[in-house]
């Protein structure tokens, strides 16, 4: 797997693509998306990223060659704590850092690409796009945080009956389950997906950084634990200049601007 970069302004174009057109990673490929995005989010000029694949595939998860070689030389144990052991910390940056991800879903999002997509802030698909889960015909249980983040997108049950069944969900069903926030045609996709992550990148880090924290936490904490954690997160953000910068953008009638700060 390869993965390129290409910058406009603040917002960070990602395309991940395998010379199979699987776009599959092994603990190379996986270790270059990890080191890829980690690397820009620690970028304060890149306020939004867009991550997309090639071909007919946004990314297809774990290499299956992989994992058959794995097996014959009795390392799957090993490989597969060596995979999770770097997608699910990236995974758990993404949730929480202010830089905004768009996933762009150019095809089929699987196995661990399907969490990779999960756990952006937002998913705009092609109508080539769709969602496989993949684990239970291999005979796995699933990871890549799918668990966690598919529910809280569509509810459990559903996300049980997709998990159990096996299914395959195209763009529009993944959109009528909440899966997914839109569905445009192929030419578009990029250009909708930068439009977005650029809207939402705008915003000041504090903002963006403590809403998806809150969020997160919101369906697993009491009512008064979720009020505290807003009030300790609100009086941090009073405290930043960005916003200062909002206070003096409303008294001066005009849009902030919070391009020039960076998250300390």
């Amino acid at each position: 797997m390869t993965v390129d970069v290409a910058k406009e302004g603040s917002t960070a174009i990602v395309t991940l693509s395998g010379t199979t057109s699987r776009n599959a990673f092994d603990s190379t490929g996986i270790a270059l998306i990890s080191s890829t995005l980690n690397g820009l989010m620690d970028d304060p000029e890149v306020r939004s990223i867009v991550l997309t694949g090639t071909g007919r595939i946004f990314c297809a998860g774990a290499d299956i060659d992989s994992f058959q070689e794995a097996i014959e030389d009795d390392s799957i144990g090993e490989l597969v704590m060596e995979l999770t052991g770097i997608l699910h910390p990236l995974l758990v940056r993404m949730r929480g850092d202010p830089t905004i991800i768009i996933a762009a879903i150019n095809g089929a999002a699987a196995g661990g690409g399907l969490g990779l997509a999960l756990a952006c802030d937002a998913r705009i698909a092609s109508n080539e796009a769709c969602l496989v889960s993949a684990f239970f015909r291999l005979g796995l249980s699933p990871d890549g945080g799918t668990t966690w983040l598919l529910p809280r997108l569509v509810g459990v049950q559903r996300a049980r009956t997709f998990l159990f069944n096996d299914e395959t969900w195209d763009a529009s069903t993944a959109l009528e389950a909440g899966a997914i926030d839109e569905v445009v045609d192929s030419d578009e996709l990029l250009s909708r997906a930068e439009q977005l992550a650029i809207e939402w990148g705008k915003w000041a880090n504090h903002s963006k950084k403590s809403t998806k924290q809150l969020l997160d936490s919101q369906s697993s904490t009491f009512f008064e634990t979720q009020l505290e954690f807003e009030r300790m997160l609100i009086t941090q953000s009073s405290m930043d200049p960005e916003f200062m910068e909002g206070v003096k953008a409303f008294q001066e009638k005009r849009s902030p601007d919070f391009s020039n700060f960076s998250e300390e």
